[in-house]
């Protein structure tokens, strides 16, 4: 999550082919078909049921500070996340999810880069962590490509854990 200086939201973060800026109403249906996914599900505990999000998913969901649309072309395909992380380790967690027609495009990795830039510039010197399973070898290739070393591997929601930590220091151009 931002530090409480840094203003939330930021105007739009624009790349080479996205936007990260706030949701919006017409972001819902994509938000219930991110977390109905059985493929986004695999390694976040599996997919939440659809009539479930239906009743419950927000007119105007994934407003609040830390949370990131990432928009490519008028359209959510995925969301970042910066939240508070209360370890010795870092005291922000970067989390990403995206709809399964967005992967292997190269879209993550564009979307965290921009939003641990923008982190970077308004927390200077802080660092940011993030975990995923080991199993999720998409997931550890992107931590390995945007700079994240390990910290530790642990046992949780029964399977191997991977904790990473990011700083200035040792980002990486993707």
């Amino acid at each position: 999550m931002p530090e409480p200086g840094a203003a939330w939201p930021p105007a739009p973060i624009r790349t080479g082919r996205l936007v990260l800026r706030e949701s919006e109403p017409r972001d819902r249906a994509a938000f219930i078909e991110l977390f109905a996914s059985p493929d986004v599900g695999t390694y976040i505990g599996g997919p939440k049921p659809r009539d479930e999000l239906e009743r419950t998913t927000a007119e105007l969901p994934g407003r609040r500070p830390g949370l990131f649309v990432v928009d490519l072309g008028g359209a959510l395909i995925g969301m970042i996340t910066l939240d508070p992380h209360d370890t010795d380790a870092a005291k922000t967690e970067l989390g990403y999810l995206f709809l399964p027609e967005a992967w292997g495009h190269g879209y993550a990795s564009e979307a965290c880069t921009a939003a641990l830039g923008w982190f970077a510039g308004a927390n200077p010197g802080e660092k940011v962590a993030l975990c995923t399973q080991t199993a999720n070898a998409p997931s550890m290739r992107l931590a390995a490509k945007l700079g994240f070393t390990e910290v530790k591997r642990f046992e949780a929601y029964g399977a191997e854990q991977w904790l990473g930590v990011w700083s200035q220091q040792n980002a990486r151009q993707p």
